[in-house]
């Protein structure tokens, strides 16, 4: 026994003298490793979960944290200086540019792809087309046609888009509503003859599977646009070959704003945004890449 206990006495010894495993090592922060967050409109989240999605697969030591929202909501939080990287459908204005400059960090804003806002009707509806004229008339509430708008919701950037191109602060009594999400005016568009849908070209392309049913409901409608503009000559219809063309009128580009004042993993993803291999994935998305990359062709003389 007093040996037995002698033994169970140096096992406790040596455990009490095992050195403390070493904190795991911390990943450095660089352009390719490291974590980033970054606020992202909801209206652009599909196409930035497929690129973060090949990002890190180039790059395993990465990590990402996105956070999402509609316009009024995230704008704040990057100008509060919580989050410094925001994926947006519009540039800083000089005044929340000089926030962060009065902070000393310039702002970078890359535009990386270029999205088309789809107008969608019910597909029993026999009248799928329109023209930019009758869509500022009902956002003014003057129009005598009868067509309704349903947007995804009161804060949205797409919303905020046609105020801008209608010239109006508020909306009309009639005429204009609007629901919470995106996957609301498919579904709301899906079941009433009466109203167009309006919704982002990438969340309608994105939701092919989760909204089949809903999908076949629908279908996009084709747009003139006013009188001496590009795309007035016929009603187009949001392809992806009508938004690089430029053609479809109701258009808008999609900017990362990096604000981390450092050579960090959000100025890295920025950069590989617009790298061929980002702008690939945009292309593959259905959006219109920033920029099209050339093709060289070699001819052999053969002769």
């Amino acid at each position: 026994m007093k040996n037995f206990s002698f033994i169970i006495l140096l096992l406790v010894c040596a455990a009490c003298k095992q050195k403390p495993k070493p904190d795991a090592v911390a990943v450095e922060e660089t352009r390719t490793s490291g974590s980033v967050t970054m606020l992202v409109d909801e209206s652009f989240s599909k196409v930035l979960d497929d690129q973060i999605a090949v990002f890190k697969t180039d790059y395993p030591d990465s990590k990402f944290k996105v956070i999402e929202g509609n316009e009024q909501q995230i704008l704040p939080t990057f100008l509060n200086d919580s989050v410094r990287v925001l994926i947006s459908s519009r540039m800083l204005t000089p005044e929340e540019d000089k926030i962060y400059r009065n902070r000393s960090i310039v702002p970078k804003t890359s535009r990386f792809a270029i999205d088309g806002i789809a107008l969608i009707t019910n597909r029993e509806n026999p009248d799928s087309n329109i023209n930019v004229n009758e869509v500022v008339d009902i956002l003014k509430g003057i129009s005598a046609g009868g067509k309704q708008l349903v947007f995804d919701n009161a804060y949205s950037s797409t919303l905020r888009y046609f105020k801008q191109l209608a010239g109006i602060k508020t909306l009309p009594v009639k005429g204009v509503y609007t629901l919470k999400t995106n996957n609301d005016v498919i579904k709301y568009v899906g079941g009433h003859k009466g109203f167009i849908g309006v919704i982002g070209v990438n969340w309608l392309i994105a939701n092919n599977d989760s909204m089949s049913v809903e999908l076949a409901r629908i279908k996009p409608m084709g747009v003139k646009n006013e009188k001496g503009k590009k795309g007035d000559n016929q009603y187009y219809k949001p392809t992806q070959a009508n938004l690089i063309d430029g053609i479809y009128p109701f258009l808008r580009n999609v900017y990362i704003i990096d604000a981390e004042g450092r050579n960090g993993l959000g100025t890295g993803f920025a950069t590989w945004l617009v790298s061929p291999r980002g702008q690939l994935i945009v292309l593959k998305s259905g959006l219109g890449p920033h920029k099209m990359a050339s093709r060289d062709f070699n001819f052999k003389n053969t002769n």
